[in-house]
């Protein structure tokens, strides 16, 4: 019989590769953050792992319904040692999700916390689920 600690997997870092319309300003590895996607029937929430950055290092930009997260993470080095080896690689992250016309895109909110972007993207009035009253003839 497996033990959990069998069971668990490692997860490595996806980089991000740029698209032939975008060019990169930093030389600096990045990362696509791993994100979780919660669905209610009032709005979709999305939260983005992105360890190490904080609400100045965060630049969130919506542009033709393409909402795109950008982290720039600055590296962390400990005075008066030398890195010897390293398991964890730094960089900046980058993540784009297309929005559909059901998202309120004026009422969309970020918030970070210890390293956890949230983003709240609210479905507009038309797109919220809503129940029917059945009513007899």
């Amino acid at each position: 019989m497996a033990t959990k600690k069998d069971q668990t997997m490692e997860m490595q870092k996806q980089e991000a590769v740029p698209t032939e319309d975008q060019e990169r300003t930093r030389s600096r590895r990045c990362f696509v953050p791993k994100a979780d996607i919660y669905e209610t029937d009032q709005e979709i929430v999305v939260l983005a792992d992105i360890p190490g950055a904080n609400e100045k290092t965060v630049e969130i930009t919506l542009e033709k319904s393409v909402l795109t997260i950008n982290a720039f993470i600055d590296p962390v080095r400990a005075n008066g040692f030398e890195l010897a080896y390293a398991e964890y690689e730094e960089g900046d992250y980058q993540r784009s999700f297309h929005l559909s016309n059901e998202i309120n895109q004026d009422k969309i909110e970020a918030t970070v916390s210890e390293g956890v972007l949230r983003l709240r993207l609210p479905k507009s009035q038309g797109a919220a689920t809503r129940k029917i009253a059945v009513k007899t003839v």
